[in-house]
């Protein structure tokens, strides 16, 4: 076997025995150290997330129930839940007032964050920080806690929101009106509810891409006598697209799968009028226990959230490629 040696080194004497060079590392170890570094997170991963997605499809194919929680006892359906679920004209009223819910929320969201994000970019510094901080503050608030409270403030009889609501006068005496046993009114409150909640998130996010953007293209803009309206939407939209696009379809994720907001405000209801998908597959796994069918609305849900990720996937990289 040849022996591999080393090139003399500089300085040397003429005539001194080459040095053999050091043994190189196996190379199949150095491919298998990244994957030993990554392994503690990849088990974490597969028991918290990939293992229960494999058993909920799973699921969904069976007509596991309440006595299968007991007994461990099913049958498997095969297509048999999904047929009934599409065959359920209550899949689609809920189907409808999660897609017309999901719209509203992401296009107050979306605007207001927009407006706030660009009010950031005007504020004197210490403003800025100060209003900063408010939306920290207003976006780490755990929304299970924030609808309780927002709940109380709704309250009749003793909600202070119907109490100023009484005082301005204009909607006449809303001291004892009960928002949650109103559909328009309960929609409405739960919407205040979850832009409060998305628009300090989308602020900062746009707040952070405007600032990135070069002052000589809005300096050339106004120079050529184009308005402020003008160079907010011709030159600072156009920087902001592939921002606005990430933001837009992650409140499109997030909203399309509200549930603690609608359950902890109205608990779907009255009679179903707020019953989102959400509450729909709360309703039907874990207070019909009909588990093989939630399982099936699950994954139905998330093939139409898999959809709009490609869809998003697709225009964000042709954002790249025309940028």
């Amino acid at each position: 076997m040849a022996t591999t040696t080393a090139p003399p080194r500089a300085g040397a004497p003429v005539g001194a025995p080459p040095v053999a060079a050091p043994p190189a590392r196996p190379r199949r170890r150095r491919q298998l150290a990244p994957l030993w570094l990554i392994s503690p997170a990849g088990v974490v991963i597969l028991a918290v997330t990939v293992a229960p997605i494999v058993f909920l499809v799973f699921t969904s194919f069976t007509d596991y129930d309440q006595r299968s929680l007991f007994t461990g006892a099913y049958d498997s359906v095969g297509l048999g839940q999904y047929q009934a679920l599409l065959a359920d004209a209550e899949f689609w009223r809920s189907l409808l007032r999660t897609v017309l819910f999901t719209a509203a929320m992401v296009g107050g969201s979306v605007v207001i964050g927009m407006g706030v994000s660009h009010l950031l970019t005007r504020l004197s510094v210490g403003m800025r920080y100060t209003v900063t901080v408010v939306l920290i503050f207003a976006w780490a608030m755990p929304n299970v806690a924030s609808s309780i409270v927002w709940k109380w403030m709704f309250q009749p009889g003793y909600g202070v929101v119907n109490w100023l609501l009484t005082q301005v006068g204009v909607f006449g005496d809303m001291t004892n009106v009960d928002w949650g046993n109103d559909a328009g009114l309960a929609y409405t409150s739960i919407w205040m509810l979850i832009v409060w909640q998305a628009v300090p998130f989308i602020a900062l996010t746009l707040y952070a891409a405007e600032t990135q953007i070069p002052l000589e293209y809005k300096e050339a803009a106004r120079l050529d006598g184009a308005s402020e309206l003008r160079v907010y939407r011709q030159v600072t939209l156009v920087f902001l697209r592939p921002t606005l696009l990430l933001v837009t379809i992650l409140s499109v994720i997030w909203d399309f799968n509200v549930f603690n907001q609608i359950w902890l405000v109205s608990a779907g209801g009255p009679d179903g009028a707020t019953s989102t998908l959400g509450v729909f597959t709360y309703v039907t796994a874990f207070v019909g226990f009909d588990i093989g069918r939630g399982s099936a609305i699950s994954v139905v849900t998330t093939a139409l959230l898999a959809l709009l990720t490609a869809f998003y996937i697709r225009n964000l990289v042709r954002s790249g490629e025309d940028l």
